[in-house]
């Protein structure tokens, strides 16, 4: 079954180059193009696709707001949020508006594509610049929710097991790493990971590690190309 996408980016010769990129693999389709992110949020809701591939800087509507509207929809796509720009705000805004996935626009064409599968599939993606910022933000001494007192009560509906689970998710394991570390097979990591997302109502990995720096439950490492 085919992936359908849509591409956003209000830069029209980099918008094609996207769509024609997607479009010749075997296992993708673009369903639609949107040159700004108020179009983008009425052909995500026209055309379901399973992944918007978003611009940050657009007019009229900006990427993280549009990936604030179509992620906080039931049966959302994943958005896989595209830049030129590596800043900070750009990652915690897109990550915390509901992106699963934040690269590049020099990224390799493989990486891209790569990326689309990967979110599709309900994981996510971050780019390595990304990821050290990442790192570094709550290294240098961020001050967390657990840290406050304001642990969310949400955290209380967790099994001592699926709190070790987050914190590893957090550490940028995978579930076969989770699973060998633990002792138990990947389907049972999968049905733990599964629980605490819903549970904590999160739509990925991504909100999982950030929720788990944000408690304080998890604590920087060396950066990594993935979370």
């Amino acid at each position: 079954m085919s992936l359908s996408v849509l591409v956003v980016d209000d830069q029209g010769v980099v918008r094609a180059g996207f769509a024609a990129l997607i479009d010749a693999e075997e296992d993708m389709t673009v369903v639609g193009e949107a040159a700004d992110g108020a179009e983008a949020v009425r052909l995500a809701e026209q055309l379901a696709p399973d992944v918007v591939v978003m611009d940050v800087r657009m007019p009229e509507l900006d990427g993280i707001a549009a990936t604030r509207i179509i992620a906080g929809r039931e049966d959302a796509p994943r958005v896989l949020v595209l830049t030129t720009f590596d800043l900070d705000a750009n990652v915690f805004d897109a990550l915390r508006s509901g992106a699963s996935g934040f690269l590049l626009k020099d990224v390799h064409p493989g990486e891209l594509l790569q990326g689309i599968r990967v979110v599709a599939a309900g994981e996510s993606v971050l780019a390595p610049s990304a990821t050290r910022r990442l790192i570094g933000h709550y290294a240098s001494g961020a001050r967390t929710a657990l840290a406050a007192g304001r642990a969310p009560r949400e955290l209380d509906s967790l099994t001592g097991r699926e709190r070790n689970v987050l914190t590893l998710v957090a550490s940028g394991l995978t579930n076969a790493e989770i699973a060998e570390q633990l002792g138990i097979t990947v389907g049972t990591v999968k049905s733990h990971v599964n629980a605490l997302l819903r549970k904590l109502e999160l739509r990925d990995r991504v909100q999982a590690t950030i929720l788990a720096y944000d408690l304080g439950l998890a604590r920087p490492n060396p950066p990594d190309t993935h979370i």
